[in-house]
C-alpha cells in the first residue's frame, strides 16, 4: 500500500516496499487543487498502470461557512515500477507491435513440429531443430530492442577517445541477451565465458548508476585526458588500464599504451629502453589467446576455435608474458611511473588475484577477469556457479543491480530464481516472451513451465504469464487488437477471455467493430461473431440509427429480431398504399432485401412494397397488361401466409381501380373465389374481442364486396 504525505495542501503518495531503503524513493503528486482540510481519499484502478485517487473535503454541513468551492476532485496517477524507467509509453507500444510477428511465427512452427513428432513419433522439439527455430526468434527479438546506433566514424580519429558516446543500453535488452546466450545459442556453449565479456562489455554502463564500475572510472578519466599532459605521470592512467585489462578490453588498453610519453618522437632516443618495454606488452596484449570463433569489429587478440589449439596457445603466451616479467630490462628502466605501471599490467595476464581484485570494484568484473586469466579452461554452469560465489566474497555489492540477481539465478540453473527476476524486474512483456527461451535450452525449465497447477486454475505458469500480458495489451485501447495472439496461445483459459474482451468492445465505433469480426473470422469464432453483430445491429436500432441495425442484424442471421422489427414496422406503414408516411419507411424497406433469408414480416414487407409500387403506375388509360400484373401482385400479397390479417382489407379497397377494371376482369374466377373467401374470414375475425378495425371508410366492406361481385360476373362470362 502506499503511504501518504498531508503536511500541506497538496498530498502525494509514496510506495512502501521491502527495497524503498536500498532504491530511491518515488513520490508520486496529487495535485488536486483543493483547500484543507481533507476528509476522505478514494482509491480505485483506471486502465493500464492508472490510479484514479478521489479527494473528499468534509460535506458542507460539517463546514463552518461554505466558501462555494467543490466538495472534491478526481485525480490520475500513472505508477511505474521505479522512478527511472527506461521504457516509455510509446517505446512500449512499438515492442509489442514489433514482437508480435516473431512470436505468432514461433508458435505457428511448434505447432507444425508437435504435430510432426506425434506423428513420427520422434523426440520433442527442443532436443532437435527447435533450437533453430528460437535462435531466430530470439534474434528478431534482440534486435527489436536494439535502439543504440553507433555515431558515425569521424575521417580523422581522436587519440584520446577512450570510451565511445553512445545511447544507453537498456535493461531490458541486456536480460534477452544472458537468456539467449545461456539458453538457446548451442553454437557458442563452448565460448560462454567469452560471450559473458562481450556481453558486460556492452552492458558495464548499466551498473554505472548505482555502482562503481571499469565503465565509469573510464569515462572520468576520458574527461581527465584532456587537461594532462604527461599521461605516464598520471596514476589515474595507469589504473584505467589495468582495470579494462582485467575485463578484457584489449583495444583500450593498447589505445592508451599508444599515449604514452616515450612514442613522442622527441623522446625516442632518450627513451628507447622504456618504450621498447611498453611495446612489448601492447603486443602481448594484442596477440592475446582467445577460444572463440571470431572478434568484433576492431577487438583485438587471437582466436582458438578448438580447446587443444587454444591451450597449445594459451601456454604459449603466458610463457612470453613470464620472460617479459623476469627481463633485465625492467633495471634499465627510470621512469618509476612507467615500471610499476607495465608490472602491473602484466601481473593481471599472470592471473594475480590480488591485483585482478584491486582492479574491478564489483563480483561480475572481477568473474570475468577470473575467466581471462585465472581459469581460462572454465566449462560447465556449476563451475561458474562456483567461481561466481568466491568472486561475491571477495567483491561484495551494497547494491544489488537486478541483472546481478538474474546472472546469478542462471549460472546457479535455477529456474524459480530467474523467473521471478525477470517477472520481478521486467514484467509482463518479457515473461510473455522470454518462456520460449527457457524452455528450449532446460528440461527441467521445459517441465516447470509447462506443468498445470490446480492452484492457478488448471493453467501452466507459461500461460498465465502470457495470460497476464494479454491483460495488459487488453487494458489500453491502442493495443487490445493484439491481445488475441497470446489468448489463442492459452489453450485452457485462453478462448474464454478471448470472449470476453471481444464482448467488450464498443460497437458503436466502426473500425473497432469491424476490427472484432475480423479477429472472430480469423479465428473461427463463428458464434462469437454472430453474437457481436447481434449486438451492434441491437444497439444501433436503439439509438436510431434503424438502417444499421438492419444491416448488422442480416449479417447475424437473427431471424427473431428481425421479424420484430417487421412488425415495428407495421405500426408505421401506412394503412393505404396512398398514405404518404409510407414514404419514409420505404428505404429501409428496401434495404430489407428481396430476398430476404427471414419468414414473416419482412417477406411481406418486401412483397407490400412491389405492390405498392405496380399500383401506382396503374391509371386511367395504363395498358390492360400492366393493370393485369398489378391485379396478380394483389392475389400474390393476399395468398401469402405472410400477409398479416389486418391487411387484407385495406389492400383489397386501395385496389378497387383493379377490381372494377372496365375493359376486361383482371381477377379471373378462382382468383376471386379466393379474395371472397378471405373476405369472409377477415368478416368472422371481425368478431373476436381483440380485432382491430383499419382506418377506412365505413363502407369499404361493402365497397369492396360489391367491386368483387362485379368482377366475378365479368369473369365468369368471359370464361
Amino acid at each position: 500500500m502506499p503511504g501518504l504525505t498531508s503536511e500541506s495542501d497538496d498530498l502525494a503518495m509514496v510506495p512502501v516496499s521491502p527495497e524503498s531503503e536500498k532504491q530511491p524513493v518515488v513520490i508520486y503528486p496529487l495535485r488536486h487543487g483543493l483547500k484543507s482540510p481533507i476528509h476522505r481519499l478514494s482509491f480505485s484502478w483506471a486502465c493500464g498502470n492508472t490510479l484514479r485517487v478521489s479527494v473528499f473535503r468534509k460535506p458542507p454541513s460539517e463546514k463552518a461557512d461554505g466558501d462555494g468551492e467543490a466538495g472534491g476532485r478526481v485525480v490520475e496517477v500513472k505508477l511505474s515500477n521505479s522512478g527511472d524507467e527506461e521504457v516509455d509509453a510509446a517505446r512500449w507500444r512499438r515492442m509489442a507491435y514489433s514482437s508480435v510477428t516473431p512470436f505468432a511465427l514461433l508458435q505457428s512452427r511448434k505447432h507444425s513440429l508437435s504435430a510432426a513428432s506425434r506423428m513420427s513419433l520422434d523426440i520433442p522439439p527442443y532436443k532437435a531443430e527447435w533450437w533453430e527455430h528460437v535462435i531466430e526468434y530470439s534474434k528478431e527479438i534482440s534486435s527489436l530492442l536494439n535502439d543504440r546506433k553507433p555515431p558515425p566514424k569521424s575521417i580523422i580519429e581522436d587519440p584520446k577517445s577512450v570510451v565511445n558516446e553512445i545511447a544507453a543500453p537498456m535493461c531490458l535488452k541486456a536480460a534477452w541477451e544472458l537468456l539467449e546466450i545461456f539458453y538457446v545459442d548451442k553454437q557458442s556453449q563452448s565460448w560462454i565465458p567469452e560471450r559473458l565479456i562481450d556481453w558486460l562489455a556492452d552492458y558495464n554502463s548499466l551498473f554505472s548508476g548505482t555502482l562503481p564500475t571499469i565503465h565509469s572510472k573510464l569515462v572520468d578519466f576520458q574527461q581527465e585526458l584532456v587537461g594532462v599532459q604527461v599521461v605516464e605521470e598520471d596514476p589515474n592512467y595507469w589504473d584505467a588500464m589495468s582495470s579494462a585489462l582485467a575485463v578484457g578490453w584489449l583495444e583500450t588498453v593498447v589505445k592508451l599504451l599508444r599515449l604514452h610519453g616515450s612514442y613522442r618522437f622527441d623522446q625516442l632516443s632518450s627513451r628507447e629502453t622504456e618504450n621498447g618495454l611498453v611495446e612489448a606488452v601492447a603486443v602481448l596484449i594484442s596477440k592475446m589467446p582467445r577460444m572463440r570463433p571470431g572478434l568484433r569489429e576492431d577487438n583485438l587478440g587471437e582466436c582458438y576455435k578448438t580447446k587443444p589449439d587454444f591451450m597449445k596457445a594459451w601456454e604459449k603466451w603466458r610463457t612470453q608474458v613470464s620472460k617479459l616479467d623476469c627481463s633485465s630490462y625492467w633495471l634499465q628502466c627510470d621512469h618509476r611511473q612507467t615500471r610499476e605501471g607495465l608490472k602491473n599490467l602484466i601481473q593481471i595476464m599472470l592471473g594475480n588475484p590480488t591485483v585482478l581484485s584491486n582492479a574491478t570494484f564489483n563480483w561480475m568484473e572481477l568473474f570475468i577477469s577470473h575467466f581471462l586469466y585465472i581459469r581460462p579452461f572454465t566449462a560447465g554452469l556449476e563451475s561458474m556457479h562456483n567461481s561466481a560465489q568466491k568472486c561475491i566474497q571477495v567483491k561484495p555489492v551494497s547494491i544489488s543491480h537486478k541483472l546481478f540477481g538474474l546472472v546469478f539465478g542462471i549460472l546457479g540453473e535455477n529456474t524459480e530464481v530467474v523467473l521471478a527476476e525477470c517477472s520481478r524486474s521486467f514484467g509482463p512483456w518479457m515473461m510473455a516472451h522470454a518462456v520460449e527461451l527457457l524452455t528450449a535450452g532446460s528440461t527441467h525449465a521445459d517441465i516447470l513451465l509447462h506443468e498445470e497447477h490446480s492452484k492457478l486454475g488448471g493453467v501452466s505458469i507459461e500461460e498465465l504469464h502470457r495470460l497476464v500480458y494479454a491483460q495488459v495489451l487488453s487494458s489500453h485501447a491502442l493495443t487490445w487488437q493484439i491481445a488475441p495472439i497470446y489468448l489463442t496461445s492459452c489453450i485452457k483459459q485462453g478462448i474464454g477471455l478471448l470472449e470476453n474482451l471481444l464482448y467488450k468492445q464498443p460497437v458503436q465505433h466502426s473500425q473497432i467493430l469491424l476490427k472484432s469480426i475480423e479477429i472472430c473470422r480469423l479465428y473461427e469464432l463463428d458464434t462469437i461473431n454472430s453474437n457481436i453483430m447481434r449486438i451492434a445491429g441491437v444497439h444501433h436500432w436503439k439509438h436510431g440509427r434503424k438502417g444499421s441495425g438492419v444491416f448488422w442484424l442480416q449479417q447475424a442471421r437473427d431471424e427473431f429480431r428481425l421479424n420484430r422489427i417487421a412488425k415495428q414496422l407495421f405500426d408505421f406503414v401506412g394503412k393505404s398504399v396512398s398514405d404518404e408516411g409510407f414514404k419514409q419507411w420505404e428505404g429501409l424497406i428496401e434495404l430489407l432485401g428481396s430476398e430476404s433469408r427471414t419468414a414473416g414480416g419482412l417477406e411481406f414487407l418486401n412483397k407490400y412494397r412491389d405492390f405498392r409500387r405496380s399500383l401506382l403506375q396503374v391509371h386511367g388509360d395504363t395498358p390492360t397488361d400492366a393493370a393485369r400484373n398489378a391485379a396478380e401482385a394483389l392475389v400474390s400479397l393476399m395468398k401469402n401466409p405472410s400477409t398479416p390479417q389486418r391487411f387484407w382489407l385495406p389492400l383489397l379497397y386501395d385496389s378497387l381501380k383493379l377490381l372494377m377494371w372496365q375493359e376486361r376482369p383482371l381477377v379471373n374466377v378462382s382468383q376471386t373465389h379466393l379474395l371472397l373467401n378471405k373476405l369472409q374470414e377477415l368478416s368472422m375475425a371481425r368478431l373476436r374481442p381483440d380485432f382491430v378495425e383499419a382506418d377506412l371508410p365505413s363502407d369499404a366492406l361493402s365497397s369492396v364486396r360489391l367491386a368483387l361481385a362485379t368482377n366475378l360476373g365479368g369473369a365468369i362470362l368471359e370464361e
